[in-house]
């Protein structure tokens, strides 16, 4: 996992965490991979369950969030579903990246993420 902060440091977009963790995850995750804190992105409080047959939670707040800016969500849970109301829903590019739950990211998920970034990703 390590090894994974150097690459993710390096990608072409600004960085952030999406995640039920929200702050904690600078406490715990950013640690292990190395990284310095991060910003988090607002997210409504996650459900006690996720139902795979509706819209994911955090997809209406990051849309929201991301106000026609491009973004990659990088997530182990969203679906077709979710692709489908980003791309009817978001003015500017996403990338909707799911990640296997049970490998986590990998080094190919990162190098697919940073060749859209490059391409996709401009600064103000």
């Amino acid at each position: 996992m390590r090894e994974h902060g150097p690459l993710l440091s390096a990608l072409a977009c600004e960085p952030m965490w999406a995640t039920a963790w929200m702050h904690d995850a600078n406490k715990v995750i950013a640690p292990l991979l190395g990284i310095p804190d991060l910003p988090v992105a607002p997210l409504p409080d996650s459900p006690e369950e996720d139902d795979p047959s509706v819209l994911h939670w955090k997809t209406r707040a990051l849309v929201e969030f991301a106000d026609g800016r491009a973004f990659v969500w990088v997530d182990d849970e969203m679906g077709d579903l979710d692709r489908a109301w980003v791309a009817a829903h978001h003015d500017g590019p996403a990338l909707l990246h799911r990640v296997n739950a049970t490998t986590g990211l990998t080094a190919a998920d990162l190098a697919t993420i940073a060749d859209w970034c490059l391409l996709h990703w401009s600064t103000p």
